[in-house]
Order: structure tokens, then C-alpha cells, then sequence
């Protein structure tokens, strides 16, 4: 990847000239079997059907949902299956998946064996791309993908292009399914997309204007098989870009990915880093937010894009978020003030790190999205000290290493769910002096006795923190039912 300036990636408008119509060369006229009854995969049939294609939908389930999902699509002339998402529909020329299907799935074996493609839904909307009715070309991506962050850096790069006057969304992985808004009659400058490793599996043909990963921990490994298969998908969304491949400095396997990829020549890598940043870098100096990578001179010279207190929530993990959003948007031309004024807009979603109360001195702090080792080890660094919150489904995670690095900011811990056992295990082993209650309830009321527990081992100027470091179908429908249990558990306890 050669180091070089390049100009500012916005197109110029050009008279407007006829198109084919969207898909007619992919999709149209061909026999289409859509895998899952889900948003997304409601959201492809309905598109491919638009487009000409013999839709048909499998899913595994039979139930209510899913039976009401197939009745609308009857009405608009869709075809369904339920109970048997193994089998392959005769005839089927393309099979378009959801994201959760797995790649083991017999369904995808069966489209192999009958010479079917199997993609995503995000391969679909790159390939229906299309230029506005001025001419102008289809409105370039800018992808995100990590472990953790990914939909706070997405929300935070969208906040940015919004300031610089940019009509934009967040889409892919968050908002409205990227297939409606590619063929939406609203015309986008520019796209914040967020990429699962999932999408980017099933996603061979995309080639985004700039890409980051932000950070690459064990996660999904019983879906991607092995570590190595999990940072490959990763890694697709370097793959074919155009101006910036944006990693993360302080975790080196994000650049061994870029270093891997296969780019458009003039691509750039551009790192962003806690600490103070070097030429092509993004960083942190006494305060500031500054950028050594989109200036003049970025041997000698930085550029201020932004203070750390324009970051909410300002703990490390967020601001390393904000500087891959930075990197991505001056990537595409976005001026300093732009970034500044869009991270002072930005608002996190709920169950991030979020200040749920403080009752007696005590700081109440809700990020149930922290379902994996490597979020909770950030979101424990945030604060000092802690009575930790933990527990659920552990999705094959060990946690020795979170708990010895963390052991010094315990106050307490309180464990939940199907496997607390094993976080319990790693605090005995490596935070033997730390108090832990080990709660066995697994219906509705076992935040409540959760935090009360919490309350217990806290004092004045200690934080509570929901963590959970797992997955929260043991117990909740998702991670937001969760939080939602704990925030309503901490109100209950602030009025007595």
C-alpha cells in the first residue's frame, strides 16, 4: 500500500443518462431461495421478488412469528416454507442467506451440490448499487467491522458526515436493512455501514471505499469453526479498498490484516491509537484528539480534530471508537470541525456503558452489550473500583485473563446465569480476596436480587457494573431486556 495524498473522493455531477434497471443482470428471472424468515431475509425476498426473481423462503421454525411472517409474504406473492430449512427447493439458481445460518448448514451443502452461489444480504445490496437519476455514481460505503464497538463507531461515523452537511445512514448491521436503502428512491451521499463477520462471510464481492476493524478478540468461534477462519472474515472488509484501510495500532492483529489484503493502488493503511500518534495515525495528545494522517506534512505537523470530553461516554474503548470514526470520515474528506461537531452530537444506544443512577454514593452503570470477554475487560477499565456484575452464556470463553487483569479493580463480584460457574472458577483462581455471590435464580426477579446483592458490597464512590462478559439467552430475550431489568432493579432501588 503506498503512502500518498490523494484528493478528496467526492464525485462531480454529470449529466444524467439512462440505466438498466437494478438487478436486472444479477437477479432478475431467476430462481431465488431466500435462507430465514428474519429482517433481513424479509427484507431481500421482498426486494428480489421487486426485481423479477422466483422468491422462495425457507426457515426452520414453525412458529407464530414465523407463520405471520409468511402470510404477508403470500399476500405479495412470495412462496415460504417453514419447519425445513435443510432442504433446497428445486431448481434454485441462488441462495441468499441471513446472517446467523452457519456455513456447516446441510442447506448450503445442498446449494453447493446443485451448483448454486450462496450469499448475503449484503453482497446483494453491493451488487444492486446503482447511480441517481443525475448521473451521479452509487453512494460509497464506509465499513465497519471488530469485536466490540462496531455500532457505536458506526452511529459516530454517521453523526460525523451528517456534520460536514452529508445526507448519510447507518446501515448493514444496525438501522434499516441495507438492501432497502440501496434501493431506496432517496438518494445517500455517503453510507456508515456496520459489518458482522457474519455479512462479511457471505459478502465475496465487496469492495468498500474504506474500511476498519477495530479490534479482533475470540468471539462466534462456533460459527466461523476456528480463530484463524473468525479474523479471515474480519479481514474481508480490507479486501479491495479504495482510500483507507483504517486499524487499530494498539492491537496488532488488525494490521497483520491489513498488511494481508489485497487493495486498490494509492490505498492507504492509517492506524489509530490511545497514545500519542505517529505519521499516518490518529491519536490521543494531552487531551486532544488529533490526526497525523489527512494533513499536509504528517511527518512533523497534527491536526486537533476534537477534545476527549467531546467523547460521551469519554472511557478509553469509546474514544478509540471515535478515532476509527474520525479515520474513516477525514478518509472521505471530512473536514476537522465536522468531526468535533458530530462527535458532540452523537448519543450512545442504550445497555453501552450507560449511567443508569447513583443512589448512595454509588454509581449504577448498565453495559449489558458487553456479551464477550474482550467488551467487559474495556468496560472494567473504565472504572475503579468495582462490584462487578457477570455472568450468563459463555459461548466457549475462558475468563482467566480477564479476571487477573482486572482483579485489582474488584470491590466485589455478583454472578448470573447458566455459566457463572466458569467466571467463578477464574475468580478463585486469580481474585481469591474478592467477595463473590453466587446467585442461583434464573427467572424474571434475578436482576433485582442482583443488584441488591451489588448494593451490599458497594460503598460510596464505587462503581456497579453490569459487564456481563456472555451472551443473556439463559435468562433474557437479548442483552437489552437485560439491561432493561437491571436499570428498573437499579430504580427500585433508589426510591427504597
Amino acid at each position: 500500500m503506498s503512502d500518498v495524498r490523494y484528493p478528496s473522493p467526492q464525485p462531480s455531477p454529470r449529466s444524467p443518462q439512462p440505466q438498466p434497471p437494478p438487478g436486472a443482470a444479477g437477479f432478475a428471472g431467476r430462481r431465488i431461495t431466500v435462507a430465514g424468515l428474519g429482517v433481513s431475509g424479509l427484507s431481500a425476498a421482498r426486494a428480489l421478488a421487486g426485481l423479477g426473481a422466483a422468491v422462495t423462503v425457507v426457515d426452520g421454525g414453525d412458529g407464530p412469528a414465523q407463520r405471520e411472517r409468511a402470510g404477508q409474504l403470500a399476500a405479495e406473492g412470495i412462496g415460504t416454507r417453514l419447519g425445513d430449512g435443510d432442504t433446497l427447493p428445486a431448481g434454485t439458481e441462488l441462495v441468499v442467506t441471513s446472517p446467523g445460518w452457519r456455513p456447516d448448514s446441510p442447506l448450503f451443502a445442498a446449494a453447493a451440490a446443485a451448483g448454486a452461489e450462496v450469499i448475503g444480504d449484503v453482497e446483494v445490496a453491493w451488487r444492486l448499487r446503482r447511480p441517481g437519476p443525475d448521473g451521479r455514481p452509487a453512494a460509497p460505503w464506509l465499513a465497519v467491522t471488530g469485536t466490540n464497538g462496531k455500532t457505536t463507531t458506526t452511529a459516530m461515523l454517521a453523526s460525523i458526515l451528517r456534520a460536514a452537511g452529508l445526507r448519510t445512514a447507518a446501515v448493514g448491521n444496525i438501522g434499516t436493512p441495507i438492501v432497502d436503502v440501496v434501493l431506496a428512491e432517496d438518494r445517500y451521499d455517503v453510507l456508515a455501514v456496520e459489518l458482522s463477520s457474519f455479512q462479511l462471510h457471505w459478502a465475496p464481492g465487496l469492495r468498500v471505499h474504506s474500511g476498519a476493524v477495530l479490534n479482533l478478540a475470540p468471539d462466534h468461534l462456533d460459527w466461523h469453526g476456528s480463530m484463524a477462519a473468525y479474523a479471515a472474515d474480519k479481514g474481508r472488509v480490507y479486501h479491495g479498498n479504495q482510500v483507507a484501510c483504517v486499524y487499530n495500532a494498539d492491537d496488532p492483529v488488525t494490521e497483520e490484516l491489513v498488511r494481508a489484503a489485497d487493495v486498490e493502488e494509492g490505498c492507504r493503511a492509517i492506524g489509530f491509537t490511545l497514545s500519542a500518534p505517529g505519521p499516518s495515525e490518529l491519536g490521543v495528545v494531552e487531551g486532544l484528539l488529533v490526526d497525523r494522517a489527512f494533513v499536509q506534512d504528517r511527518r512533523r505537523t497534527a491536526r486537533e480534530l476534537a477534545e476527549v470530553s467531546d467523547v460521551r461516554p469519554a472511557a478509553p474503548h469509546n474514544i478509540a471508537n471515535a478515532l476509527a470514526a474520525a479515520a474513516l470520515a477525514r478518509a472521505y474528506g471530512v473536514p476537522p470541525a465536522a468531526v468535533r461537531d458530530g462527535l458532540r452530537a452523537f448519543r450512545p444506544d442504550a445497555h453501552r456503558i450507560d449511567l443508569v443512577a447513583e443512589v448512595a454514593g454509588v454509581s449504577y452503570v448498565d453495559d449489558s452489550k458487553a456479551t464477550n470477554t474482550h467488551a467487559a475487560r474495556a468496560s472494567l477499565a473504565a472504572y475503579a473500583p468495582v462490584v462487578w456484575i457477570a455472568g450468563g452464556l459463555a459461548k466457549g470463553a475462558v475468563f482467566d485473563e480477564l479476571v487477573r487483569e482486572s482483579a485489582g479493580r474488584l470491590r466485589g463480584a455478583v454472578l448470573i446465569g447458566k455459566d457463572r460457574h466458569l467466571i467463578a472458577e477464574a475468580l478463585a483462581r486469580h481474585a481469591p480476596d474478592v467477595p463473590v455471590a453466587d446467585l442461583e435464580r434464573t427467572d424474571t426477579g434475578a436482576m433485582a436480587e442482583a443488584v441488591r446483592a451489588a448494593a451490599r458490597l458497594a460503598g460510596p464512590g464505587d462503581t456497579v457494573l453490569l459487564a456481563p462478559a456472555c451472551a443473556s439467552m439463559d435468562m433474557f430475550t437479548d442483552y437489552k431486556q437485560r439491561g432493561d431489568a437491571f436499570a428498573a432493579a437499579v430504580r427500585e432501588l433508589a426510591t427504597g
